[in-house]
Protein backbone atom coordinates (compact mmCIF):
# COMPACT_ATOMS: atom_id res chain seq x y z
CA UNK A 1 0.00 0.00 0.00
CA UNK A 2 1.25 3.35 -0.68
CA UNK A 3 2.32 5.94 1.78
CA UNK A 4 -0.17 8.54 3.22
CA UNK A 5 1.73 11.47 0.89
CA UNK A 6 1.51 9.68 -2.21
CA UNK A 7 -1.46 8.48 -2.26
CA UNK A 8 -3.11 11.89 -1.73
CA UNK A 9 -0.27 13.24 -4.71
CA UNK A 10 -2.10 10.70 -6.81
CA UNK A 11 -6.03 11.17 -5.90
CA UNK A 12 -5.31 14.88 -6.77
CA UNK A 13 -3.29 13.89 -10.05
CA UNK A 14 -6.21 11.35 -11.09
CA UNK A 15 -8.84 14.69 -11.31
CA UNK A 16 -6.58 16.48 -13.63
CA UNK A 17 -6.67 14.87 -17.79
CA UNK A 18 -3.10 16.48 -17.81
CA UNK A 19 0.16 14.45 -16.70
CA UNK A 20 1.91 17.44 -14.83
CA UNK A 21 1.35 16.40 -11.66
CA UNK A 22 2.02 12.95 -12.27
CA UNK A 23 5.36 14.08 -13.55
CA UNK A 24 5.72 15.98 -9.88
CA UNK A 25 4.83 12.93 -8.34
CA UNK A 26 7.82 10.69 -10.40
CA UNK A 27 10.44 13.51 -10.11
CA UNK A 28 10.01 14.06 -6.53
CA UNK A 29 9.33 10.71 -4.84
CA UNK A 30 12.24 10.10 -2.99
CA UNK A 31 11.34 13.32 -0.89
CA UNK A 32 7.60 12.14 -0.81
CA UNK A 33 8.21 8.47 0.10
CA UNK A 34 10.35 6.71 2.59
CA UNK A 35 13.11 3.87 2.18
CA UNK A 36 10.24 1.38 3.65
CA UNK A 37 7.60 2.29 1.35
CA UNK A 38 9.09 3.52 -1.94
CA UNK A 39 8.39 0.35 -3.56
CA UNK A 40 4.88 -0.18 -2.91
CA UNK A 41 4.75 4.29 -3.80
CA UNK A 42 6.36 3.31 -7.23
CA UNK A 43 3.89 0.44 -7.80
CA UNK A 44 0.57 2.69 -6.85
CA UNK A 45 2.29 4.96 -9.60
CA UNK A 46 2.57 2.69 -12.15
CA UNK A 47 -1.12 1.32 -11.53
CA UNK A 48 -2.52 4.71 -11.44
CA UNK A 49 -0.79 5.71 -15.01
CA UNK A 50 -1.63 2.29 -16.31
CA UNK A 51 -5.64 2.92 -15.27
CA UNK A 52 -5.92 6.58 -16.33
CA UNK A 53 -7.04 8.42 -19.59
CA UNK A 54 -4.40 10.19 -20.02
CA UNK A 55 -3.31 9.02 -24.13
CA UNK A 56 -0.88 7.31 -25.30
CA UNK A 57 2.17 9.74 -25.95
CA UNK A 58 1.35 10.78 -21.90
CA UNK A 59 1.09 7.01 -20.39
CA UNK A 60 4.69 6.48 -22.87
CA UNK A 61 6.36 9.80 -20.44
CA UNK A 62 5.44 8.40 -17.47
CA UNK A 63 6.59 5.14 -17.50
CA UNK A 64 9.42 5.99 -19.11
CA UNK A 65 9.99 8.57 -16.39
CA UNK A 66 9.09 6.09 -14.11
CA UNK A 67 12.32 3.59 -15.46
CA UNK A 68 14.81 6.66 -15.69
CA UNK A 69 13.41 6.90 -11.45
CA UNK A 70 14.36 3.28 -11.25
CA UNK A 71 17.89 3.22 -12.88
CA UNK A 72 18.93 6.23 -10.75
CA UNK A 73 18.13 4.33 -7.76
CA UNK A 74 20.58 2.43 -6.76
CA UNK A 75 18.60 -1.10 -5.39
CA UNK A 76 18.84 -4.38 -7.58
CA UNK A 77 16.02 -5.46 -5.49
CA UNK A 78 13.86 -2.63 -5.57
CA UNK A 79 14.10 -2.54 -9.53
CA UNK A 80 13.08 -6.14 -9.50
CA UNK A 81 10.67 -5.87 -7.38
CA UNK A 82 8.84 -2.71 -9.35
CA UNK A 83 9.98 -3.90 -12.56
CA UNK A 84 8.62 -7.07 -12.53
CA UNK A 85 4.96 -5.51 -11.18
CA UNK A 86 4.94 -3.20 -14.08
CA UNK A 87 6.15 -5.79 -16.41
CA UNK A 88 2.90 -8.28 -15.13
CA UNK A 89 0.34 -4.95 -15.53
CA UNK A 90 1.31 -3.47 -19.02
CA UNK A 91 -0.61 -6.80 -20.71
CA UNK A 92 -3.56 -5.72 -19.10
CA UNK A 93 -3.64 -1.95 -19.92
CA UNK A 94 -5.82 -0.19 -22.05
CA UNK A 95 -2.90 1.37 -24.08
CA UNK A 96 -0.70 -2.16 -24.17
CA UNK A 97 -0.06 -2.37 -27.51
CA UNK A 98 1.39 0.71 -27.65
CA UNK A 99 4.07 0.47 -24.33
CA UNK A 100 6.37 -2.43 -26.31
CA UNK A 101 9.25 0.06 -25.77
CA UNK A 102 8.91 0.51 -22.49
CA UNK A 103 8.39 -2.79 -21.73
CA UNK A 104 11.66 -3.98 -23.19
CA UNK A 105 13.34 -1.19 -21.36
CA UNK A 106 11.72 -3.03 -18.41
CA UNK A 107 13.22 -6.26 -18.96
CA UNK A 108 16.79 -4.87 -19.69
CA UNK A 109 16.59 -3.23 -16.19
CA UNK A 110 15.35 -5.97 -14.69
CA UNK A 111 17.79 -8.31 -16.42
CA UNK A 112 20.61 -6.55 -15.16
CA UNK A 113 19.31 -6.00 -11.59
CA UNK A 114 19.10 -9.97 -12.20
CA UNK A 115 22.95 -10.23 -13.10
CA UNK A 116 23.90 -7.60 -10.73
CA UNK A 117 22.66 -10.38 -8.42
CA UNK A 118 24.27 -12.81 -9.97
CA UNK A 119 20.63 -14.43 -10.64
CA UNK A 120 21.66 -15.70 -14.11
CA UNK A 121 18.84 -17.78 -14.78
CA UNK A 122 16.42 -15.23 -14.67
CA UNK A 123 18.36 -12.82 -16.51
CA UNK A 124 18.33 -14.89 -19.10
CA UNK A 125 14.84 -15.51 -19.15
CA UNK A 126 13.92 -11.72 -18.52
CA UNK A 127 16.00 -10.66 -21.55
CA UNK A 128 14.64 -13.88 -23.83
CA UNK A 129 11.03 -11.90 -23.24
CA UNK A 130 12.02 -9.15 -24.80
CA UNK A 131 10.39 -8.56 -28.68
CA UNK A 132 12.74 -8.59 -31.10
CA UNK A 133 11.47 -9.75 -34.48
CA UNK A 134 7.98 -8.14 -33.80
CA UNK A 135 6.25 -5.85 -36.63
CA UNK A 136 5.99 -2.72 -34.33
CA UNK A 137 8.93 -2.60 -33.20
CA UNK A 138 12.34 -2.50 -35.60
CA UNK A 139 15.14 -3.37 -34.17
CA UNK A 140 18.78 -3.34 -35.65
CA UNK A 141 21.14 -6.02 -35.96
CA UNK A 142 23.18 -4.93 -33.25
CA UNK A 143 20.73 -4.23 -30.92
CA UNK A 144 19.83 -8.00 -31.81
CA UNK A 145 23.06 -9.15 -30.99
CA UNK A 146 23.86 -7.54 -27.65
CA UNK A 147 20.51 -8.58 -26.06
CA UNK A 148 21.31 -12.42 -27.63
CA UNK A 149 25.19 -12.43 -26.77
CA UNK A 150 23.93 -11.53 -22.98
CA UNK A 151 21.55 -14.34 -23.27
CA UNK A 152 24.01 -16.85 -24.17
CA UNK A 153 26.74 -15.27 -21.66
CA UNK A 154 23.92 -15.89 -18.85
CA UNK A 155 23.21 -19.32 -19.69
CA UNK A 156 26.72 -20.27 -20.10
CA UNK A 157 27.33 -18.65 -16.36
CA UNK A 158 24.52 -21.64 -15.15
CA UNK A 159 26.08 -24.24 -17.32
CA UNK A 160 23.58 -24.19 -19.76
CA UNK A 161 25.22 -24.70 -22.86
CA UNK A 162 22.29 -26.01 -25.06
CA UNK A 163 20.00 -23.38 -24.51
CA UNK A 164 23.23 -20.94 -24.77
CA UNK A 165 23.60 -22.51 -28.14
CA UNK A 166 20.30 -22.08 -29.56
CA UNK A 167 20.91 -18.34 -29.07
CA UNK A 168 24.21 -18.72 -30.65
CA UNK A 169 23.16 -19.75 -33.82
CA UNK A 170 20.27 -16.69 -33.84
CA UNK A 171 23.66 -14.57 -33.40
CA UNK A 172 25.34 -16.27 -36.66
CA UNK A 173 22.66 -15.00 -38.86
CA UNK A 174 23.38 -11.71 -37.83
CA UNK A 175 27.03 -11.26 -36.65
CA UNK A 176 28.23 -10.77 -40.15
CA UNK A 177 26.70 -7.54 -40.20
CA UNK A 178 27.57 -5.98 -36.69
CA UNK A 179 30.78 -4.37 -37.14
CA UNK A 180 30.68 -3.53 -32.89
CA UNK A 181 34.38 -5.17 -32.14
CA UNK A 182 33.40 -5.55 -28.50
CA UNK A 183 30.16 -7.77 -29.59
CA UNK A 184 32.17 -9.92 -32.56
CA UNK A 185 34.66 -10.61 -29.87
CA UNK A 186 31.73 -11.49 -27.08
CA UNK A 187 30.56 -13.89 -29.84
CA UNK A 188 33.84 -15.60 -30.42
CA UNK A 189 34.30 -16.14 -26.54
CA UNK A 190 30.66 -17.36 -26.15
CA UNK A 191 31.64 -20.09 -28.98
CA UNK A 192 34.69 -21.44 -27.71
CA UNK A 193 32.90 -21.78 -24.64
CA UNK A 194 29.93 -23.79 -26.08
CA UNK A 195 32.21 -25.62 -27.73
CA UNK A 196 34.15 -26.28 -24.21
CA UNK A 197 31.28 -27.04 -22.61
CA UNK A 198 29.93 -29.70 -25.27
CA UNK A 199 33.46 -31.23 -24.91
CA UNK A 200 34.73 -30.31 -27.97
CA UNK A 201 38.25 -29.52 -26.73
CA UNK A 202 40.08 -29.19 -29.95
CA UNK A 203 37.74 -27.00 -31.54
CA UNK A 204 37.53 -24.82 -28.73
CA UNK A 205 41.23 -24.71 -27.61
CA UNK A 206 41.82 -23.36 -31.37
CA UNK A 207 39.14 -20.57 -31.09
CA UNK A 208 40.16 -19.96 -27.23
CA UNK A 209 44.05 -19.55 -28.87
CA UNK A 210 42.54 -17.08 -32.00
CA UNK A 211 41.03 -15.25 -29.00
CA UNK A 212 44.11 -15.16 -27.02
CA UNK A 213 45.91 -12.68 -30.12
CA UNK A 214 43.44 -10.10 -29.79
CA UNK A 215 44.32 -6.72 -29.24
CA UNK A 216 41.01 -5.71 -27.92
CA UNK A 217 41.28 -7.34 -24.68
CA UNK A 218 43.80 -7.03 -21.92
CA UNK A 219 47.13 -8.61 -21.92
CA UNK A 220 46.24 -10.66 -18.70
CA UNK A 221 42.82 -11.51 -20.06
CA UNK A 222 44.51 -12.74 -23.71
CA UNK A 223 46.96 -14.88 -21.38
CA UNK A 224 43.92 -16.56 -19.35
CA UNK A 225 42.60 -17.25 -22.49
CA UNK A 226 45.87 -18.86 -23.69
CA UNK A 227 45.17 -21.10 -20.34
CA UNK A 228 42.06 -22.36 -21.53
CA UNK A 229 42.84 -23.01 -24.66
CA UNK A 230 46.31 -25.41 -23.37
CA UNK A 231 43.31 -26.95 -21.16
CA UNK A 232 41.61 -27.69 -23.85
CA UNK A 233 44.07 -29.36 -25.78
CA UNK A 234 45.22 -31.43 -23.01
CA UNK A 235 41.57 -32.80 -22.62
CA UNK A 236 41.07 -33.17 -25.83
CA UNK A 237 41.51 -37.25 -27.56
CA UNK A 238 44.86 -38.46 -27.99
CA UNK A 239 45.93 -38.07 -31.72
CA UNK A 240 47.61 -36.82 -34.66
CA UNK A 241 44.87 -33.56 -34.54
CA UNK A 242 46.15 -33.19 -31.01
CA UNK A 243 49.16 -33.34 -31.55
CA UNK A 244 48.71 -30.30 -34.10
CA UNK A 245 47.21 -28.56 -31.53
CA UNK A 246 49.48 -29.10 -28.65
CA UNK A 247 52.62 -28.09 -30.88
CA UNK A 248 51.05 -24.81 -31.77
CA UNK A 249 50.29 -23.37 -28.27
CA UNK A 250 53.56 -25.22 -27.27
CA UNK A 251 55.46 -23.34 -29.85
CA UNK A 252 53.52 -20.36 -28.63
CA UNK A 253 56.25 -18.28 -26.63
CA UNK A 254 53.64 -16.50 -24.36
CA UNK A 255 52.45 -20.30 -22.92
CA UNK A 256 56.04 -20.72 -20.85
CA UNK A 257 54.99 -18.54 -18.64
CA UNK A 258 51.60 -20.06 -17.42
CA UNK A 259 50.87 -22.68 -15.10
CA UNK A 260 49.91 -25.03 -17.62
CA UNK A 261 53.53 -25.31 -19.70
CA UNK A 262 54.85 -27.76 -17.25
CA UNK A 263 52.20 -30.43 -18.55
CA UNK A 264 51.45 -29.06 -21.83
CA UNK A 265 55.24 -29.50 -22.62
CA UNK A 266 55.10 -33.27 -21.47
CA UNK A 267 52.32 -34.42 -23.62
CA UNK A 268 54.27 -32.50 -26.81
CA UNK A 269 57.15 -34.96 -26.55
CA UNK A 270 54.56 -37.54 -25.20
CA UNK A 271 55.98 -38.30 -22.26
CA UNK A 272 54.34 -40.14 -19.64
CA UNK A 273 52.32 -38.24 -16.86
CA UNK A 274 52.37 -39.08 -13.34
CA UNK A 275 49.36 -39.01 -10.63
CA UNK A 276 50.87 -36.07 -9.08
CA UNK A 277 50.94 -33.72 -12.40
CA UNK A 278 47.38 -35.01 -13.40
CA UNK A 279 46.35 -33.70 -9.33
CA UNK A 280 47.98 -30.23 -9.87
CA UNK A 281 46.55 -29.73 -13.26
CA UNK A 282 42.51 -30.82 -12.16
CA UNK A 283 42.86 -28.27 -9.55
CA UNK A 284 42.09 -25.45 -12.24
CA UNK A 285 39.35 -27.10 -13.79
CA UNK A 286 35.80 -26.29 -14.66
CA UNK A 287 33.35 -28.76 -13.01
CA UNK A 288 32.11 -29.36 -16.79
CA UNK A 289 35.76 -30.51 -17.29
CA UNK A 290 35.53 -33.19 -14.80
CA UNK A 291 32.49 -34.51 -15.79
CA UNK A 292 32.40 -38.37 -15.61
CA UNK A 293 31.46 -39.75 -19.38
CA UNK A 294 29.55 -43.18 -20.04
CA UNK A 295 32.55 -44.98 -19.19
CA UNK A 296 32.19 -43.96 -15.43
CA UNK A 297 35.75 -42.14 -15.30
CA UNK A 298 36.09 -38.60 -15.98
CA UNK A 299 37.10 -36.55 -18.79
CA UNK A 300 40.66 -35.62 -17.09
CA UNK A 301 40.90 -39.77 -16.70
CA UNK A 302 40.35 -41.04 -20.09
CA UNK A 303 42.98 -37.70 -21.64
CA UNK A 304 45.24 -39.05 -19.60
CA UNK A 305 45.35 -42.79 -20.22
CA UNK A 306 44.69 -41.96 -23.41
CA UNK A 307 47.99 -40.06 -23.67
CA UNK A 308 50.27 -42.47 -21.55
CA UNK A 309 48.89 -44.74 -23.83
CA UNK A 310 50.70 -42.86 -27.16
CA UNK A 311 53.73 -42.46 -25.18
CA UNK A 312 53.73 -46.19 -24.48
CA UNK A 313 53.82 -46.43 -28.36
CA UNK A 314 56.46 -44.89 -28.54
CA UNK A 315 58.55 -46.53 -25.79
CA UNK A 316 57.50 -50.58 -27.09
CA UNK A 317 57.27 -52.33 -30.08
CA UNK A 318 54.17 -54.30 -28.10
CA UNK A 319 53.49 -55.10 -24.63
CA UNK A 320 50.83 -57.43 -23.07
CA UNK A 321 47.54 -55.93 -21.92
CA UNK A 322 48.02 -56.78 -18.52
CA UNK A 323 51.32 -55.16 -18.43
CA UNK A 324 49.92 -52.12 -20.49
CA UNK A 325 46.89 -51.99 -18.09
CA UNK A 326 49.37 -51.56 -15.13
CA UNK A 327 51.35 -49.25 -16.64
CA UNK A 328 47.99 -47.02 -17.32
CA UNK A 329 46.59 -47.82 -14.12
CA UNK A 330 43.69 -50.10 -15.84
CA UNK A 331 43.02 -53.81 -15.71
CA UNK A 332 44.29 -55.94 -18.88
CA UNK A 333 40.48 -55.92 -20.65
CA UNK A 334 39.95 -52.38 -20.12
CA UNK A 335 43.25 -51.49 -21.69
CA UNK A 336 42.83 -53.35 -24.96
CA UNK A 337 39.30 -51.57 -25.23
CA UNK A 338 40.81 -48.20 -24.99
CA UNK A 339 43.64 -49.50 -27.28
CA UNK A 340 41.06 -51.17 -30.10
CA UNK A 341 39.21 -47.74 -29.77
CA UNK A 342 41.64 -45.57 -30.58
CA UNK A 343 42.87 -47.46 -33.37
CA UNK A 344 40.03 -48.10 -35.05
CA UNK A 345 39.41 -44.33 -34.70
CA UNK A 346 42.96 -44.27 -36.36
CA UNK A 347 44.55 -42.08 -33.26
CA UNK A 348 46.89 -44.53 -32.77
CA UNK A 349 48.76 -47.28 -35.18
CA UNK A 350 48.80 -50.86 -34.24
CA UNK A 351 47.40 -53.81 -34.07
CA UNK A 352 46.28 -56.32 -31.57
CA UNK A 353 46.98 -59.91 -31.01
CA UNK A 354 43.76 -61.04 -29.11
CA UNK A 355 45.49 -65.17 -29.23
CA UNK A 356 48.20 -64.05 -27.72
CA UNK A 357 46.70 -60.97 -25.41
CA UNK A 358 49.92 -58.42 -27.31
CA UNK A 359 49.20 -55.14 -28.46
CA UNK A 360 51.88 -54.28 -31.39
CA UNK A 361 52.68 -50.69 -31.88
CA UNK A 362 53.99 -49.07 -35.34
CA UNK A 363 56.18 -46.35 -34.94
CA UNK A 364 55.14 -43.28 -36.28
CA UNK A 365 52.06 -40.76 -36.53
CA UNK A 366 48.59 -42.20 -37.31
CA UNK A 367 46.72 -41.21 -40.00
CA UNK A 368 43.65 -39.87 -38.05
CA UNK A 369 41.53 -41.50 -40.04
CA UNK A 370 39.01 -43.64 -38.91
CA UNK A 371 39.78 -47.12 -39.55
CA UNK A 372 42.96 -46.36 -40.91
CA UNK A 373 45.34 -46.44 -37.47
CA UNK A 374 45.68 -50.71 -37.82
CA UNK A 375 49.37 -51.38 -38.73
CA UNK A 376 51.07 -54.12 -40.81
CA UNK A 377 50.53 -58.06 -39.21
CA UNK A 378 53.35 -58.22 -37.28
CA UNK A 379 54.83 -60.91 -38.73
CA UNK A 380 54.50 -60.44 -41.96
CA UNK A 381 56.58 -56.63 -41.28
CA UNK A 382 58.91 -58.66 -39.37
CA UNK A 383 59.59 -61.02 -42.24
CA UNK A 384 59.73 -58.09 -45.05
CA UNK A 385 62.29 -56.43 -42.21
CA UNK A 386 64.24 -60.28 -42.33
CA UNK A 387 64.49 -60.13 -46.18
CA UNK A 388 65.55 -56.61 -46.38
CA UNK A 389 68.73 -57.48 -44.15
CA UNK A 390 69.83 -60.53 -45.84
CA UNK A 391 69.68 -59.13 -49.13
CA UNK A 392 71.66 -56.13 -48.13
CA UNK A 393 74.41 -58.49 -46.41
CA UNK A 394 74.60 -60.13 -49.61
CA UNK A 395 75.30 -57.06 -51.17
CA UNK A 396 77.77 -56.26 -48.97
CA UNK A 397 79.58 -59.88 -49.52
CA UNK A 398 79.36 -59.14 -53.29
CA UNK A 399 80.89 -55.80 -53.19
CA UNK A 400 83.86 -56.95 -50.74
CA UNK A 401 84.22 -59.80 -53.39
CA UNK A 402 84.42 -57.40 -56.45
CA UNK A 403 87.33 -55.07 -54.17
CA UNK A 404 89.58 -57.99 -53.47
CA UNK A 405 89.24 -59.51 -56.94
CA UNK A 406 90.47 -56.13 -58.08
CA UNK A 407 93.29 -55.91 -55.56
CA UNK A 408 94.23 -59.64 -55.81
CA UNK A 409 93.04 -61.65 -58.02
CA UNK A 410 95.61 -64.80 -58.01
CA UNK A 411 94.56 -64.83 -54.33
CA UNK A 412 90.48 -64.83 -55.67
CA UNK A 413 90.83 -67.46 -58.49
CA UNK A 414 93.05 -69.82 -56.45
CA UNK A 415 90.94 -69.79 -53.48
CA UNK A 416 86.97 -69.02 -55.34
CA UNK A 417 84.86 -72.15 -55.37
CA UNK A 418 82.58 -72.31 -58.12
Amino acid sequence: MASPKVAAALAQAGQSPLPAEYQSIIANIQSLSSPDHIAADLVAFADAVLAGNLGVVNTRTLITDLITTLRSLENHDLRIEVGQHVVRAIPTAPLSSSLIEQSAALRDLIATAHEANEDFLNAAKLLAEIPLDSSQRRVPDAEKAAIWIRIVRNYLEVDDSTAAETYLNKLKNVMHTVEDAELNLHFRLSAARIQDSNRQFLQAAKSYHDISFSPAIAEDERLHTLGMAIKCAILAPAGPLRSRGLGQLYKDERSAGLEEHGILEKMFFDRLLTTAEVDKFAQDLAPHQLAKTSDGSTVLAKAVVEHNLLSASRLYSNIGFAELGLLLGLDGDKAEDTTAKMIEQGRLAGSIDQIDRIIWFEGGEASGEKGSGRAEVPVGKEMRRWDGNVQALAEDVERLTDALQAEFPEFVAAQIAV
